[in-house]
This record gives C-alpha cells, sequence and structure tokens, in this order.
C-alpha cells in the first residue's frame, strides 16, 4: 500500500472504566475504501469517534497525511462522520442541507450552491434540490447526508452502519452508488458494519474487530483464503470444527449431514429451512459447537433431533487443538 492518508497506532480508549479499544493499529491509504466489521460491541462506533474527534483515546496516536491530529477538535481535522440515522434539517430544502457544509466553510452563496448541485449529482439526486428533508425516504435522506459530507470536502469519511434502517430492496442499489460516489471524487473511508455481506462486498480490505482489537485485515479474497483464527473464521460465517489434531474452517457449503456411521464427527440436528435461494440445515456438534450445511431449496434434511454425521470438503486449517471459545467479556483497567 502507498503511504497512508490516515494512521491509527497503539490506539487504546476506556469507557465507563472498561478497556473499549486495546492497542488498535490500523491504516488507510489514499482513495481506499476499508471494511471494518465486527459484532456489536466489538468497538467499531468508538473507534470511529476516537477518529473523528467525538471521543479522546487514553493512549496512542492518530494522524491524518503526516500530522498528529490525536487531539485536534473534530471540525478542524477535515474528517466527516456519517451515522445510520442521517441527521438532515427536516424544514430545510435538500439543496439547502447539502449547501449549509460549505457555508460553514465560509464560501460565497453562489459557490455553496455550486458545490451542492454537484454533490447531489454524485449520489443520484438531481431534481430532488427544492424537496424538504422531511418528505424523504430514509434511502433518500442517506443520499442528502452522503451529499453532505462529500460537500464539506474531507480527506476521509467515516460510515458508521449507514444502511442499518434501509429496506432491503434498497439497501443493495445504495451500497454501489455509495461506493461510486466516494470513488469518483477520491475520498477515503472506513465503513463500519456488523454485516458480513455488506462488509465484503464493499471493502478494498476488510478489518475483523472483536472485543476491541483488530484480529484480522486484508483483501475481502485473502481473509475468506485464510481467515487465520477460529473466532476471525466464525465471524466470516464458516463452521469451526475439530479435525484430528487440527481445527478446521470449513464453508456451510462444503458442509454435508450424513448417516451418523459415516461422519467425520457426530451431531444433533437442530432446525432447517430456506434462507433466499437456499434451503439451510443446523445442527450443534458434541462439543456444543454450531454446524451448519446450505444446499439447494429441495435439499431433504435429517428430522430434528436425529443424530447426524457431518462431513466436509476443502478445509482450511486454522489453528492446533479445539476450537478456541472468543472470551467476549470486557476486560477492566
Amino acid at each position: 500500500m502507498r503511504d497512508p492518508l490516515l494512521r491509527v497506532e497503539r490506539l487504546d480508549a476506556i469507557v465507563d472504566g472498561l478497556s473499549v479499544l486495546d492497542g488498535i493499529d490500523l491504516d488507510l491509504g489514499p482513495g481506499e475504501f476499508l471494511a471494518l466489521m465486527g459484532p456489536n460491541g466489538s468497538g467499531k462506533t468508538t473507534l470511529l469517534r476516537c477518529i473523528a474527534g467525538l471521543e479522546w483515546p487514553t493512549a496512542g496516536r492518530i494522524s491524518l497525511l503526516g500530522r498528529d491530529i490525536t487531539r485536534l477538535p473534530a471540525h478542524r481535522r477535515g474528517i466527516g462522520l456519517l451515522l445510520s440515522e442521517p441527521a438532515l434539517f427536516p424544514n430545510r430544502s435538500v439543496l439547502e442541507n447539502v449547501a449549509y457544509a460549505p457555508l460553514v466553510q465560509r464560501v460565497s452563496d453562489s459557490e455553496a450552491r455550486r458545490i451542492a448541485t454537484d454533490a447531489l449529482g454524485e449520489v443520484r439526486l438531481e431534481g430532488f434540490e427544492d424537496r424538504p428533508g422531511y418528505a424523504l425516504s430514509m434511502g433518500e435522506r442517506q443520499r442528502v447526508a452522503l451529499a453532505r459530507a462529500i460537500a464539506a470536502r474531507p480527506q476521509v469519511i467515516l460510515l458508521d452502519e449507514p444502511f442499518a434502517a434501509i429496506d432491503p430492496e434498497v439497501r443493495g442499489e445504495l451500497r454501489g452508488d455509495f461506493r461510486r460516489a466516494l470513488s469518483a471524487r477520491g475520498i477515503s473511508a472506513i465503513h463500519v458494519t456488523h454485516d458480513r455481506e455488506e462488509g465484503l462486498f464493499l471493502g478494498d480490505r476488510v478489518a475483523v474487530m472483536l472485543d476491541g482489537r483488530i484480529r484480522a485485515l486484508g483483501t475481502p479474497t485473502e481473509l475468506l483464503a485464510v481467515p487465520g483464527s477460529a473466532a476471525v473464521a466464525r465471524f466470516l460465517g464458516f463452521n469451526v470444527l475439530p479435525s484430528g489434531d487440527q481445527v478446521v474452517a470449513v464453508d456451510p457449503s462444503d458442509t454435508q449431514f450424513v448417516d451418523a456411521a459415516e461422519g467425520l464427527l457426530s451431531a444433533e440436528m437442530l432446525a432447517s429451512g430456506a434462507v433466499g435461494r437456499e434451503s439451510v440445515g443446523i445442527a450443534r456438534g458434541r462439543s456444543g459447537e454450531r454446524i451448519e450445511a446450505r444446499g439447494h431449496l429441495e435439499q431433504r434434511w435429517p428430522a430434528v433431533g436425529a443424530s447426524v454425521g457431518v462431513r466436509w470438503t476443502n478445509p482450511k486449517v486454522l489453528s492446533p487443538g479445539r476450537p478456541d471459545r472468543t472470551d467476549a467479556s470486557p476486560k477492566v483497567r
């Protein structure tokens, strides 16, 4: 990667006596779209708030283009922040909402209107200029919020679950439009999500955050090829299974439930049903591990409660020993 635009070094944060961030190291390159994934409570939003200047870390350093911004006020950082709930002015027009950002930067009214109009074009809202904020759908409101963030001409935009409240049928189009608009402007972004599909689809690189630490970092292809640890593999949707003296990660589509005597390990059938265009079966292994298998819609699964064997192909070796159990308890310092 080229010299980073944004660098986070050994960042710690303690909130209400609990360690929320623990030694975070993270780089963001010019024009890069980084997906920051992890379950709820893993520290993703706290990390974004520290980068944005809305919370102070207890240790570590944040730099932008080599300049230390760790204690710089939020409005002087050149970093935009977009949340899951767009904070628009409801009684102002779309154009007035977007022009607000450059006006705060003390450009002329005519220049602010030009910047706002260009930003609205980037997010495909031509013709919406005179609509009031309260008359927009949630997806349209998020587009306006992105246009306003773009109009402020930041070097980095932080996106904190921007599609969480968007209807599924709109979400896919919005993801692509956000990605395209930021790429067209060459704006670097960190996109926080707990949605695996979203993060792997959007990110040039993906960071997986668990319990306040970055546990894996790489391109989507690299992470899926080598998930590394059992905890990361589980988050990415793999089955984590004991195999002799090894632990392996197995994709659910490479997993089968067979007669109990034919399996590599034993399990009890818990549930089955259709998910989208696939059929999913779920079982519990002897050691309590959740095991998922996926097949075609006509797949016939063993009955709930039945003893089954589990077989698989294409395993990815993780580490020796039994599958680990991620300690999700907060650490007190």
